[in-house]
């Protein structure tokens, strides 16, 4: 089973591990366009006005430029330590055993802007990169990602559980893979989807399938898993569900 989180705008800062280096990364077929989006934002980060206008920021935002400008000197985290936010804080890997957390860097995937995809405990700097962004020396990072991302996500072995958020969908599509929205249900049945809670929900499934020794290989057994955890997940297709919330 892979299952495929976002990232997140917010990064953990520092890191013991030795700066970046591509070649201890998955997926090392991705490297080619990691090298060059890499290059592109050090690159980007001599010229901070434009990196702003580039990244969405604002100029008191301008230390995210300056962790771009270091990219290849700075220190290195597994990746789902460096991420952080409402996701990362529901998954909670702070709090797993030694086998959960082996479990997580096995199971876990990040689909992110600047990697393409890496394994949870994959090596990687603090970064400033979304997925929607348009570097001035690149441009639309899906027409960047999609030939070679696509290829790599679709020959991923056994079941893959897509948990992105939708600029991070545009970066490739995963025909097969499992699409899990979430939602609220109210007294009438009726189903709505959840934006504000819905990383927190998503960070919570992907606990559950780290904490379960049961390793889902289908939509069938995803949805055994989350019961247990006290997760109500019902398939609405073949490669479809919903995480029901209920609403107040």
């Amino acid at each position: 089973m892979l299952v495929l989180l976002p990232p997140s705008e917010t990064k953990a800062l520092g890191g013991s591990g030795a700066p970046l280096d591509l070649d201890l990364l998955s997926y090392p077929e991705l490297n080619p366009v990691r090298g060059k989006l890499v290059d592109a934002l050090v690159d980007l980060a001599g010229d901070v006005p434009v990196s702003l206008a580039a990244l969405g920021l604002s100029e008191r935002q301008a230390g995210e430029v300056e962790r771009n400008a270091e990219l290849r000197r700075s220190p290195t985290l597994p990746a789902l330590a460096r991420y952080t936010g409402v996701l990362y804080d529901a998954l909670g890997l702070g709090d797993f055993t030694k086998v959960e957390k082996a479990r997580a860097f096995a199971r876990l995937a990040v689909v992110s802007a600047l990697f393409g995809v890496v394994r949870g405990g994959d090596p990687i700097p603090a970064y400033r990169l979304s997925g929607g962004s348009v570097l001035p020396a690149v441009g639309p990072l899906g027409a960047v990602w999609r030939p070679v991302l696509e290829p790599v996500l679709a020959g991923a072995d056994g079941f893959v559980v897509d948990l992105r958020s939708s600029p991070y969908t545009s970066l490739a599509r995963i025909p097969g893979a499992a699409v899990v929205r979430v939602v609220t249900e109210d007294a009438k049945g009726r189903r709505n989807a959840v934006s504000h809670f819905n990383k927190a929900h998503k960070g919570r499934l992907a606990r559950a399938l780290v904490t379960s020794r049961a390793e889902p290989a289908d939509l069938k057994g995803l949805i055994k898993v989350a019961a247990k955890a006290g997760l109500r997940i019902d398939a609405t297709g073949p490669a479809a569900a919903d995480l029901i919330v209920l609403s107040s």
